[in-house]
């Protein structure tokens, strides 16, 4: 199993849509690491949801229903799209202030390459952002 982060602004499609939508499939990605992580994702990956923008802040856990595919919302076969359904809120939103002062998370790909909105995830920092969420 793999582990990922994905991002969305709260405005365009929030975690609270998503809960409601109990599905959806995740398009837009238009850069090509972004896209080779879609690609790389299998089904039964979970997944952290991250509004970026206004709430800096994981939400839930989400999962991937089903593996990568062409972008509907484009025509360049170079784009994919997946899946992915709601499994869990956090018992809290953990900050992405929370994260940056925690030191086992240093490495976190999301402090790298903070632009990217597909981002690959370690086991272990995965577990300690879900175990920041319930303190």
């Amino acid at each position: 199993m793999n582990y990922w982060l994905i991002k969305s602004e709260p405005f365009k499609y929030s975690w609270e849509q998503f809960e409601k939508d109990r599905k959806t499939f995740w398009d837009g990605v238009r850069n090509y690491q972004a896209r080779n992580n879609l690609r790389d994702m299998k089904k039964g990956d979970l997944c952290l949801f991250y509004h970026s923008n206004e709430d800096k802040s994981v939400m839930g856990v989400a999962t991937v229903v089903k593996e990568g595919y062409q972008d509907p919302t484009t025509e360049e076969t170079a784009w994919l799209a997946v899946d992915v359904s709601p499994v869990q809120k956090l018992k809290r939103p953990v900050t992405l202030q929370e994260m940056r002062a925690d030191k086992r998370l240093a490495q976190l790909g999301l402090f790298r390459q903070p632009r990217l909105s597909v981002i690959h995830l370690k086991k272990q920092e995965f577990d300690i952002i879900l175990s920041l969420s319930e303190s």
